[in-house]
């Protein structure tokens, strides 16, 4: 007897396997080649990286949507429903598709285990398949090497940034981080770089494999215009408008992205008009989301170093008429000082809350407090043992020109874009 319900699907997933992250690719690679191993799309892109993974489909996604072709992104986590991990054709994957997905998947896979994240990637690829799509864009989930999504031979691969981040499976120096990140790219086809400061391992693992490296600011190049932005690759040049997503690593995740495309036009027309209108369109929510309200509020997933110095940034470049005020909650397993302290210095008081009921692997407020504390690189202002509790205090606490910023995971971001919902908070 199957679950019956998405959701019963999902929860059966998590008590299967003992372990919430397995990386190899054995065991997802059987049951795929037991599924047939059909083709997810005509062309395959896959995407990985720290930090801007999610940005860079989404800045592919719109290209190609507006270039005619039918798109299918794979992408993970998600933040308010399971089917958001699953797009294509501009919708997201109905419960139906994807129940039936992994009703196959069960059948197939007899005795192998899988994680949630593999039966979730199997299920992708399946709805895919039957979806007969132009183009898979698939999001690699932690590493790159052994993610379930390098079972698939892309048809071209991007890195956007190497950084510390996931330590515990992938080390702490950014030299072997670059290996494992170079594990998606394939002996003859595009491997684009979008770090423009890659560390040694992962262009020396890029030559190893026989890729055809493109690295950003030495292979093709972005430029800040008054008007925009232009990319250029050799005698190519493409004037494009500003990003929609904000920040200045935004620009960076669109050129890897037109990269990417540059290097496949042999497969994929180049058409200028809807890499503009992608670069114009693209959405990725929680990256820097501005809700327009008095205090205003930011949804941003920053989870890692890198990307809180990416915030830090931001907010030091647009200061708010008052105070900025900070909504933090972490995984257990970060870098909880690392991130913090890039934006001690741009904020002006902290509410702490608890993940503990969100994830295994989330950390109490009181440990969350703690470590921050003991470090001393902010004075906490007040703790809530969850989101919801925090955020609800910090935007009633909060005066007109206040601006309140709920980041440091996908489970802050999930839960500050529900709110947003609840209280019907306008896109700035």
């Amino acid at each position: 007897m199957f679950p019956g319900t998405l959701d019963d699907w999902l929860n059966w997933q998590l008590r299967i396997h003992p372990r919430e992250i397995e990386l190899g690719l054995d065991r997802v690679s059987t049951v795929w080649k037991a599924l047939g191993a059909p083709a997810p799309a005509r062309v395959v892109i896959t995407v990985g990286g720290t930090n801007g993974k999610g940005s860079t489909v989404a800045f592919l996604e719109a290209m190609l949507a507006a270039a005619g072709y039918t798109v299918g992104a794979f992408t993970s986590p998600h933040l308010l429903r399971y089917n958001e991990r699953v797009r294509m054709k501009g919708r997201e994957a109905t419960d139906a598709e994807l129940t039936t997905a992994f009703e196959r998947i069960e059948v197939a896979r007899g005795e192998v285990p899988l994680t949630y994240f593999e039966f979730g990637t199997l299920a992708a690829l399946l709805v895919f398949a039957e979806n007969e799509l132009d183009v898979a864009l698939l999001e690699v989930g932690l590493g790159g090497r052994l993610d379930a999504v390098n079972m698939i031979d892309a048809d071209a691969s991007i890195v956007t940034t190497v950084a510390l981040d996931h330590e515990d499976w992938l080390g702490n120096d950014r030299e072997v981080i670059g290996r494992e990140k170079a594990g998606i790219f394939r002996p003859g086809r595009p491997a684009i770089v979008g770090d423009r400061d890659p560390p040694q391992g992962l262009i020396a693992e890029a030559r190893r494999i026989g890729s055809q490296l493109i690295v950003a600011g030495r292979d093709y190049h972005a430029e800040s215009t008054e008007a925009g932005w232009v990319w250029s690759r050799g005698s190519t040049r493409l004037s494009l408008p500003p990003t929609s997503l904000d920040s200045a690593s935004q620009q960076a995740n669109a050129a890897a992205a037109v990269a990417a495309l540059h290097a496949l036009a042999d497969r994929l027309d180049w058409k200028v008009d809807a890499i503009r209108a992608g670069v114009a369109r693209a959405k990725a929510p929680a990256r820097l989301q501005r809700f327009a309200g008095q205090p205003e509020l930011i949804v941003d997933v920053a989870h890692n170093p890198q990307a809180a110095e990416v915030l830090a940034a931001w907010l030091a470049g647009h200061p708010a008429a008052g105070r900025n005020i900070a909504l933090f909650g972490a995984l257990a397993d970060k870098d909880i000082i690392g991130i913090v302290g890039p934006l001690s210095e741009v904020v002006d008081s902290w509410y702490l809350a608890g993940l503990d009921a969100e994830s295994s692997r989330g950390l109490d407020v009181s440990a969350l407090a703690q470590r921050l504390e003991s470090s001393g690189v902010i004075d906490v202002c007040a703790r809530h043992v969850n989101v919801a509790d925090a955020l609800a205090e910090a935007l009633d606490q909060a005066g007109p020109n206040d601006r309140v910023i709920a980041f440091g995971s996908f489970f802050v971001a999930s839960a500050a874009l529900r709110m947003a919902a609840s209280r019907a908070l306008p896109a700035a």
